[in-house]
């Protein structure tokens, strides 16, 4: 009898396993039946058994260090495909984006890779040849923004309830070599966690392999992420002290360094300076929100506020100064998918001196495209559906345009549980002659990816959710033709809620291998040879 009530729970877990959250009701209705829980009453040894049995377990997980375990899967194995189409073909796309002079080489120094934002790599990602998937679990930890060094190991922002921590990881084992704890998040500044932007969002990496970050006691540190012998190894090399010019009840969102090697820094509540060479601060209060990264080019530093578009440079004083303010449509409230009432963009810089972003427009956003000497909107190009379209994630660019996301309907992590998404949307926009056009859109879903694309094979990576009657909660990597929008590949990366990149950016290592931050560790999808 006992067996046969344990062959009974081993069955219903491995078809919960299987088929997932429906196994759950048919087995509630199957409780209600007096006989059968009767039948299945578990007896005090078998409930003191699997108790022991989970603690054992918790306390295996607890002592194992983070890296070493694989993301827990949740339920619905044999109703979500693990592979979707066939292998790409490369077929190249021609953007020169600059290398600036003190940052880390072009697709390794940011989660929008370069000073342009362009959300481009110049190597190759996955083509979809047999890959492989692996993952490492952190415990309820994300590392949002990914950088590479020279030694061509991962650096991380990550962050956890607590607050953020940098991150030097292997690539291979994705095993953390070296951990440095920043100040904690002083109670959200009353913004719930996975909305904080303070201190824990962005942040670069120099030329020389320091990590240059924001903390949420108003400093920005300058970090050293290895020692004389090339180890891995996080020690603060400067620390300068911004809390003269910003208050307490505002923190540091975003970081660049100009092409002259001075950082410029952002706050929530708009105040935008500069750190020169020598450590002097200095600042100019834009009196409106930022919720997003900065942009740079040789002429000027691009901020978009939650009201306009502005470019600031040096002025003769050695402080910074308002070029143009440009004003676009910021919408009648906060919509679905994002975390403030305005553009969700960080700005994009492409040729031809153009910059792009988003408005917040009613009941359409629009992708709009400006003049980066003047501000003048050279042109708008309205995106997805009526009361179903708004984006918190960078435009992707393309050279003669850029992709959008559509994030409509993403609130928190439990939007997407119990096989649900958000509004489907990817859209490519061109410019061309000062005229915008929609060149194609898809109806896949993408909750909150900073979708990126590979130079070298034309292709758009996004991390995608179908929706699923099964109520299974599966994630793809998905890989569409830049030219086209065709879905040309899609790998299952994982199953359930620990599974949900929550606004952090695909990342691909100059080796081709592809990696999505989640809720709970990191994900790597790479052609199967790779790496070996």
């Amino acid at each position: 009898m006992r067996f046969q009530r344990t062959a009974a729970l081993v069955v219903a877990l491995l078809l919960y396993v299987a088929l997932g959250p429906w196994v759950v009701l048919a087995a509630a209705g199957a409780l209600a039946v007096p006989r059968v829980r009767d039948w299945l009453r578990p007896t005090w040894r078998v409930v003191a058994g699997w108790a022991a049995g989970v603690l054992v377990v918790a306390g295996l997980v607890l002592l194992i260090p983070d890296g070493w375990l694989p993301i827990p899967p949740g339920p619905g194995a044999l109703v979500t495909p693990r592979y979707l189409g066939r292998p790409a073909a490369a077929h190249p796309i021609r953007l020169d984006v600059p290398q600036h002079p003190g940052l880390s080489r072009n697709g390794t120094s940011s989660m929008h890779d370069d000073a342009w934002a362009s959300d481009t790599y110049p190597w190759s990602g996955p083509l979809g040849e047999s890959p492989d998937v692996d993952t490492a679990w952190f415990g309820l930890q994300e590392c949002a923004t990914l950088a590479f060094d020279s030694h061509g190991r991962l650096v991380g922002l990550c962050g956890d309830r607590r607050g953020p921590t940098l991150e030097v990881i292997d690539q291979d084992s994705m095993h953390p070599l070296a951990t440095k704890r920043l100040p904690d998040r002083p109670d959200g500044h009353g913004t719930p966690p996975w909305e904080d932007l303070c201190g824990a969002a962005y942040f670069y990496l120099d030329d020389g392999d320091r990590a240059v970050v924001g903390t949420t006691d108003r400093h920005v540190l300058v970090v050293s992420t290895d020692d004389a012998e090339g180890n891995a190894d996080l020690t603060t090399r400067a620390s300068h002290d911004l809390s003269g010019e910003i208050p307490e009840d505002d923190c540091l969102v975003a970081l660049v360094p100009d092409w002259q090697g001075r950082i410029w820094w952002a706050t929530r509540g708009g105040r935008v300076g500069t750190v020169d060479t020598s450590g002097r601060v200095r600042s100019v209060d834009l009196g409106e929100q930022v919720a997003n990264s900065m942009a740079v080019d040789r002429t000027g530093v691009y901020v978009v506020t939650t009201e306009a578009v502005h470019k600031l440079r040096v002025d003769a004083a050695g402080g910074p100064a308002e070029v143009w303010r440009s004003t676009y449509d910021r919408g009648s409230g906060r919509k679905s998918g994002q975390l403030s009432q305005g553009s969700g963009t960080t700005p994009t810089i492409l040729p031809g001196n153009l910059v792009a972003t988003t408005d917040n427009a009613d009941p359409r956003m629009h992708v709009e495209f400006r003049d980066t000497r003047s501000g003048r909107l050279v042109c708008s190009q309205e995106v997805f559906g009526d009361d179903e379209s708004a984006t918190e994630n960078s435009l992707v660019s393309v050279g003669t345009g850029v992709i959008v996301e559509n994030n409509h309907g993403y609130n928190s992590p439990l939007s997407t549980i119990l096989g649900r998404t958000t509004d489907a949307g990817l859209a490519r926009v061109d410019v061309h002659d000062g005229t915008c056009s929609v060149r194609w859109t898809s109806d896949l879903a993408a909750p909150t990816s900073v979708p990126k694309v590979s130079l070298a094979n034309g292709l758009l990576y996004a991390y995608t959710k179908p929706h699923s009657w099964w109520g299974a909660n599966a994630w793809y990597v998905t890989a569409l033709d830049v030219r086209t929008g065709r879905r040309v590949f899609a790998v299952r990366t994982g199953l359930g809620t620990l599974f949900n990149n929550h606004y952090s950016a695909i990342t691909i290592a100059p080796d081709g291998s592809l990696y999505v931050a989640t809720l709970a560790g990191l994900v790597r999808v790479r052609d199967r040879g790779v790496g070996d």
